[in-house]
C-alpha cells in the first residue's frame, strides 16, 4: 500500500454528471502517461492550463504540477473533462493502458502525507473538509487544514522536547555535581505543559460533536404534538401529523443544521401502552431510540392535564440529558393541570407552540446548549476527531504522573523521564511523525478513490 514507485490514477471529482470532471494521474510517470493519453506531441508546460483533446475521447484542458510543488509532492497531471461518467472512466483506461495503476481509497493524500506535504492531522481534515455536512463543520475542518491544530501540538511538544533534553542532560553528567533542572522546576514546568494541554482539551467534547454530529430524539406519549414539533425542526413535512392517537408507528429521521450542528433529529412513537402489535413494536423502538439518544426533547401538552404516561416518561428519563417542552402554549393551559416536575436537575420548561413556531428558536439554542455546553458555537473548537482526543487525553495521564513524581523529593530522574517520553510520544502520533502501517490504513481507507 505504501510503494510511491508507481503512478495512479482515479476520477478526483464526485459521482455523477456535472459541467467538469477532473481526472487525476500522479506518480514519476505521469507526465509520460499523460503524454501517450493526450493528442499533444509536444507535451505539457509545467503549470500551464493546455487545451487539448485525449484522443477519441473528448476536448479537455490539462495541467501538469512538477515535484516536490503539487498536492502530493510528486509529478502531478489533472485532465478536465467534460463531466460524464462514460468520458471520465475511459480517460482512466487509457492511463491505465499507458502504464498508470488505479488508486487506492485516500492515496493520492497519502502520497502527500509520506512526501511531507501534510502531517496526518491535515490529511484527515482533507476527509472531514470533504464529508462537511454543516459550515461550521467545514470551518473547524479548514482550521485544522490550515494548521492550527498542529500548531497548538507542536508548540506543547517543544516545552515537552526542551524538558526532555535537560533531564536527559542530567543523566548523561551525574558527577558534575549540579542538575541542569531542579525537581521543584521541573514539576513547575510540567504544570505548565498540563495547564496548555488541558485548554486544548477543554474543547475536546463541542468538537466532536461538531464533527461526529448528535442525535436527537423527540419523545412523549400520543398526541402532544412530536411529529408537529420535528417538522418544524426538520423544516419539512417529514412526519405524518393526525388528530389520531398512534399515527407514529416507526422512527422517523432528518439531518438538520442546528446553529451549525449536525443533528440527526428523531420522531418516534408516542409512549402508551397499547395492544396493537404495530405500535406496540414502534413504542419498542421508540424506548431503544431514547436509550442511544444524544439529547431527549420530551414533549408535553400545556393544554391538558398530566397523564400517567407522561408521569411515566418523566421518570424513566430523570437520568437522562434532556429538554422538556410544554408544546400548544397558543391554546389555554389547563385549569386542571397538575404541577409538572421534571426533575431537580432539569432546568424549567421550555414553552412552544409547534403550531405557530412561538418559541422555536429558544427551544433551537437550549440543544446546542445542552449538547456543547455552549452559547453559541461561532468560535469553533480546535480538536474535534476521536482518535486525537483519546491520543492526548493519553499523554495528559503521562504527564500527571510526571508531574506527581518530580514533587517527590528525591525521584530519579529517570522516573519523570520515562513519563515525559510517553506523553511526547502520543504527541507523535496525533500528528504522524510516529504511526503504524496499519493505523494509516485504517485512517485513509475512509477516504473516497481520487481523494
Amino acid at each position: 500500500m505504501f510503494s510511491t514507485d508507481d503512478s495512479i490514477v482515479a476520477i478526483a471529482t464526485p459521482p455523477g454528471r456535472g459541467g467538469i470532471g477532473i481526472v487525476r494521474i500522479s506518480g514519476p510517470a505521469s507526465r509520460e502517461i499523460a503524454a501517450r493519453v493526450l493528442d499533444r506531441p509536444q507535451g505539457l508546460e509545467p503549470r500551464h492550463a493546455t487545451f487539448t483533446r485525449v484522443r477519441e475521447t473528448d476536448e479537455v484542458v490539462a495541467t501538469y504540477f512538477p515535484a516536490p510543488r503539487s498536492y502530493t509532492g510528486e509529478h502531478v497531471v489533472e485532465i478536465s473533462a467534460h463531466g460524464n461518467p462514460v468520458v471520465l472512466q475511459a480517460i482512466v483506461a487509457s492511463a491505465i493502458a499507458a502504464g498508470a495503476r488505479l488508486a487506492e481509497p485516500g492515496e493520492f493524500t497519502l502520497r502527500a502525507f509520506l512526501n511531507g506535504k501534510r502531517d496526518l492531522i491535515q490529511a484527515e481534515a482533507v476527509a472531514d473538509l470533504i464529508a462537511a455536512a454543516t459550515p461550521l463543520q467545514a470551518r473547524v475542518a479548514f482550521d485544522q487544514l490550515e494548521g492550527t491544530l498542529t500548531e497548538r501540538i507542536a508548540a506543547i511538544d517543544g516545552d515537552l522536547f526542551d524538558l526532555i533534553a535537560r533531564l536527559e542532560a542530567s543523566l548523561d553528567f551525574p558527577d558534575e555535581g549540579y542538575h541542569f533542572i531542579e525537581p521543584a522546576d521541573a514539576a513547575r514546568r510540567i504544570a505548565c505543559v498540563l495547564t496548555r494541554l488541558d485548554d486544548l482539551l477543554a474543547g475536546a467534547r463541542t468538537g466532536r460533536l461538531i464533527r461526529d454530529g448528535a442525535t436527537v430524539v423527540v419523545a412523549g406519549r400520543p398526541n402532544v404534538g412530536k411529529s408537529s414539533l420535528f417538522n418544524r425542526l426538520a423544516g419539512a413535512d417529514r412526519a405524518i401529523v393526525t388528530p389520531i392517537a398512534g399515527t407514529t408507528r416507526d422512527l422517523v429521521s432528518e439531518h438538520v443544521d442546528m446553529e451549525g450542528l449536525a443533528v440527526t433529529l428523531v420522531d418516534t412513537a408516542g409512549w402508551r401502552e397499547t395492544r396493537d402489535v404495530i405500535e406496540r413494536e414502534g413504542v419498542a423502538r421508540s424506548e431503544q431510540a431514547r436509550e442511544v439518544a444524544d439529547l431527549l426533547v420530551l414533549v408535553l401538552d400545556r393544554s391538558e392535564r398530566i397523564q400517567r404516561e407522561d408521569e411515566a416518561l418523566l421518570a424513566a428519563t430523570a437520568g437522562r440529558p434532556r429538554i422538556v417542552v410544554e408544546n400548544k402554549s397558543d391554546l389555554p393551559a389547563s385549569l386542571h393541570s397538575a404541577p409538572r416536575k421534571p426533575a431537580p436537575t432539569t432546568p424549567d420548561p421550555i414553552e412552544i407552540s409547534a403550531k405557530t413556531g412561538t418559541g422555536l428558536d429558544d427551544l433551537r439554542r437550549a440543544i446546542v446548549h445542552e449538547l456543547t455546553g455552549r452559547e453559541s458555537l461561532r468560535d469553533t473548537a480546535a480538536i474535534s476527531n476521536t482518535r486525537h482526543i483519546a491520543l492526548l487525553e493519553q499523554a495528559r495521564a503521562s504527564l500527571d504522573a510526571a508531574q506527581r513524581a518530580a514533587a517527590v523529593a528525591g525521584t530519579p530522574e529517570e522516573f519523570v523521564l520515562a513519563d515525559l517520553q510517553a506523553a511526547r510520544a502520543r504527541l507523535d502520533e496525533v500528528v504522524g511523525t510516529r504511526t503504524s502501517e496499519d493505523l494509516l490504513q485504517h485512517i485513509f481507507e475512509r477516504f473516497c478513490i481520487g481523494k
